[in-house]
């Protein structure tokens, strides 16, 4: 008979796994609405739809803070809070859409295989923690991975193909999505990832509002496709708010050094979707670039078993 203990830990990675698969269609439903609105409109619809999403963990939130098992906010953790949120949706969301909008999904995705290893980078540069030879090398190979996707995306002749900007716009995305990480990791100890999570995305989408409609005007909403409005909502629901609390509940149960090779199904996953679904062409160099980048994930997720991830948002 299975103890509990190796039941909650197995229902862990069960829920890591399941947010690594959600996370991995993230681009293609992005894509899918892009066909029928700007980069602004659709980043604003996915977390309009995830705020929906969102409203039970901020409902869980509160109920903990009127129980006395959270401490109270302070002005300068408000202040951390709103920039993060600030980093993390505004200009991270909009920056890696507007990526996408200019590559294809698959190459996208198989740059989001470097954040495990910008995110062991950071740590070492802002905290205490130290890779060790291998880890460096891990690095190395991924940001020679990274290369080769950028240089078989100028290569691209078609014009729904793979650009240079576009692949550098995400990559530019996924470095301010580190600062966003790294900013929530003293809010959460404090706080716990139900309230930060839920209060950063609130505030995010406000900031978002705000930006569209001076930038961009009023979202469209009319003459919009069945198709974009389930890729949306999908996007929102599911690739947003529900991935988060599924990514926070499972990261509680198992070592977060184990959960983080779930981050690694993301790319992988984006990846065949683009190639299968939308028809995207990898070249050789795009596919040696994506096992680089996947050979080094895994290997610093599991080796750095100090990093927390537990953080994570896309």
């Amino acid at each position: 008979m299975t103890s509990p203990t190796t039941r909650s830990r197995w229902l862990g990675y069960t829920a890591c796994a399941a947010a690594g698969c959600l996370w991995g269609t993230g681009f293609f439903f992005g894509k899918l609405a892009l066909r029928e609105m700007s980069v602004a409109h659709m980043v604003l619809y996915r977390f309009l739809f995830a705020c929906l999403g969102t409203l039970p963990m901020s409902w869980i939130a509160r109920r903990e803070f009127q129980s006395h098992q959270r401490v109270r906010w302070t002005a300068r953790d408000r202040i951390i809070l709103l920039v993060s949120a600030m980093l993390g949706i505004p200009l991270q969301f909009l920056l890696q859409f507007e990526g996408l909008a200019h590559t294809t999904v698959s190459h996208a995705s198989l740059m989001v295989g470097t954040l495990p290893v910008m995110l062991a980078l950071a740590a070492t540069l802002f905290t205490s923690e130290r890779m060790d030879s291998i880890s460096w090398f891990a690095l190395f190979g991924s940001t020679l991975g990274a290369s080769l996707i950028v240089l078989g995306g100028r290569s691209a002749s078609n014009s729904g193909g793979p650009t240079l900007q576009g692949d550098l716009l995400v990559v530019i995305s996924l470095t301010i999505s580190v600062g966003w990480i790294l900013m929530n990791k003293s809010l959460i100890v404090s706080h716990g990832p139900m309230a930060v999570t839920a209060y950063s995305i609130l505030s995010g989408t406000f900031m978002l509002v705000v930006w569209v409609f001076a930038t961009d005007g009023p979202p469209p909403i009319t003459g919009i496709s069945r198709t974009a409005w389930i890729a949306l909502a999908c996007s929102g629901v599911l690739c947003t708010a529900s991935t988060t609390l599924l990514w926070n509940w499972g990261i509680h149960r198992v070592p977060a050094s184990r959960a983080g090779v779930f981050l690694n199904i993301e790319p992988a996953l984006g990846s065949i979707l683009g190639v299968k679904l939308l028809g995207d062409h990898l070249g050789p160099l795009a596919w040696l670039g994506g096992a680089l980048i996947l050979a080094a994930a895994v290997t610093i997720t599991v080796r750095n078993h100090d990093f927390d991830t537990e953080v994570l948002l896309e």
